[in-house]
């Protein structure tokens, strides 16, 4: 090289670095702006929060896709349903985040499928069976339950006696967050969707027919809407005047104690990690209503649409009620 033709020093990389950085902040805003739209009406989420007592009563988080949450409360769903403890659940919840990030995969390792990559050829059911995610969350908690002592068992070790997996130790990050999605579905947490109402409408015999499913005919008493409100449920639901809401409203056994509760905190959470899948507008249980696309998903305390005050909105559920409304 010449030795006039020395190379410059090159400076330009300070001002592409910041560039860059000015670009990925004005990503991150849009995306928030988008959440934060319409009180919610943005790009789909939801996100578990429960408080924890190991952290001095913080409140702990973790955010899923709606795919994601709705796969994780059918699993949580599965293990109220049989009467298991949280300690089941969490092993549950914990072995599917690290087998499939709570994906329902139609494809892994060899011919392994599904949420927790069970195999047809090791004896865990069809295919077909695997990946349907109530079936195959049944049969990991009936195999779960089958291993002596479990809930006392590190989780790692109680879920490798079930899965047999090539890293056992894998499960181990997953306990933090799997705990917090117990209390979420299971617990005194909670599940806050966000994004826009269902864009088509829900069928109640679907709703019902899945939930029976989950739940059993015995753990599930389908009541008819209350009468004379449900022409005023449709109006305020944003339909046509007199028309009514389609609901699926399901009622608490009559003395079934804190299980009875365990078993309504599930089936509130399923229907609303559920909403977008099934078409349901909102869900109202124990004095809290959570309705889609509105107050960012949150749950409000008394009545739908964010009333606080008992202002007898017709969505409103009775003590020991969870009331189910279906898009149109």
């Amino acid at each position: 090289m010449s030795e006039n033709r020395v190379p410059r020093p090159r400076r330009r990389r300070p001002l592409r670095a910041a560039v860059g950085l000015l670009v990925l902040l004005a990503v991150v805003g849009y995306f928030a702006v988008q959440r934060a739209s319409n009180g919610g009406g943005g790009a789909p989420f939801c996100v578990a929060s429960a408080n924890r007592d190991d952290t001095g009563g913080t409140t702990e988080s973790y955010e899923m896709s709606p795919e994601q949450a709705a796969n994780a409360a059918t699993i949580a769903a599965v293990g109220v349903a049989k009467g298991l403890p949280d300690r089941a659940v969490t092993i549950a919840l914990a072995t599917a985040m690290q087998e499939s990030a709570l994906r329902n995969l139609d494809h892994g390792d060899r011919d392994s499928l599904g949420l927790f990559q069970q195999r047809p050829s090791m004896g865990w059911g069809t295919p077909e069976q695997i990946t349907d995610p109530v079936y195959s969350a049944g049969i990991f908690y009936d195999r779960l339950v089958d291993v002596p002592g479990y809930s006392r068992l590190p989780l790692t070790v109680a879920a490798q006696k079930v899965q047999r997996s090539g890293f056992p130790q894998a499960y181990a990050k997953h306990e933090p967050d799997a705990t917090v999605l117990t209390a979420a579905f299971a617990g005194g947490g909670s599940l806050d969707c966000g994004g826009p109402r269902p864009a088509g409408p829900g069928d109640p015999e679907k709703v019902r027919t899945e939930m029976i499913r989950i739940f059993g005919k015995d753990g599930l008493h389908t009541l008819p809407p209350q009468a004379g409100q449900a022409g005023q449920a449709g109006r305020n639901g944003g339909g046509g005047k007199g028309v009514a809401e389609a609901e699926v409203t399901l009622r608490e056994k009559a003395n079934g104690g804190e299980a009875a509760v365990r078993l309504s905190r599930a089936m509130a959470h399923w229907a609303v990690a559920n909403s977008r899948e099934m078409g349901i507008s909102r869900v109202s249980y124990d004095r809290r209503a959570w309705v889609g696309g509105q107050d960012r998903g949150r749950w409000q305390v008394k009545g739908a649409a964010g009333a606080k005050d008992g202002d007898g909105d017709p969505h409103d559920a009775n003590p020991g009620e969870v009331r189910i409304f279906m898009a149109r």
